[in-house]
């Protein structure tokens, strides 16, 4: 993968004054050259060991770096099976870092995070999991393409506070109104729903979905929105 890595490397040069610059650019070389090993190490020995916590390596340089892997697939500058494997190793990374978020007294309030049915991109759903649980939410992490039939059961047993559910874009949203329309049915209006992912780049798409609130991909925002949807 050297033209690949090359991007990175450039991107690299250009940042290299500033330490989560740089080390976001050498993560992301080593995800385009398919380095698991490497990757770990600079989040762990580069990030971690010197003193960068756990929320600050995920939302500044492992969320760009896999932006980047996805526009560079956009563009046709990288494959499916790259794509593939460079998330694969973010989903990795996020993995060992779950020990290292701190986290809050629990606030009480169940929240249950699934990517709609279809979607395969759960890193970001994985990372809104990790950042309700710090704020002190009880968490239910369902995970990439949760089918609706499975998602209406977890809602009719858990009784969550507050659902929320990711797309990454609206290549599925046929499959998000189903899953908002049939949660309704089951927790009723007063069931909080929140959506997250790419999706709300296209926000006037949910227009018909009244009640549902985007909160895009900001994690602090989304964390703001559960807390007030929920009266943390």
């Amino acid at each position: 993968m050297t033209d690949q890595t090359a991007l990175a490397a450039a991107g690299s040069r250009a940042g290299a004054d500033d330490p989560i610059v740089a080390l976001r650019d050498r993560y992301l070389a080593a995800q385009l050259a398919g380095d698991r090993q490497e990757a770990l190490r600079l989040v762990h020995e580069e990030g971690l060991a010197r003193g960068l916590d756990a929320p600050r390596i995920a939302l500044d340089v492992i969320m760009p770096a896999q932006r980047e892997i996805g526009r560079l697939w956009q563009q046709n500058r990288i494959g499916v099976a790259e794509e593939h494997l460079a998330t694969a190793i973010s989903q990795l990374v996020v993995s060992t870092l779950y020990a290292h978020f701190p986290r809050e007294r629990s606030n009480g309030k169940r929240v249950i995070v699934a990517c709609i049915e279809g979607e395969q991109h759960e890193l970001g759903a994985r990372l809104v999991a990790d950042f309700l649980e710090m704020a002190g939410f009880v968490v239910h992490f369902l995970g990439a393409n949760v089918p609706t039939d499975s998602l209406v059961a977890m809602v009719r047993s858990e009784l969550p506070h507050l659902v929320v559910l990711s797309s990454a874009t609206t290549l599925h949203i046929a499959q998000l109104r189903s899953a908002v329309s049939r949660v309704r049915l089951v927790g009723g209006d007063a069931l909080p729903i929140a959506v997250g992912g790419g999706v709300c780049g296209w926000v006037h798409d949910l227009g018909d979905l009244p009640g549902v609130r985007c909160a895009g991909d900001d994690l602090h925002d989304l964390v703001e929105t559960a807390k007030r949807l929920t009266g943390v």
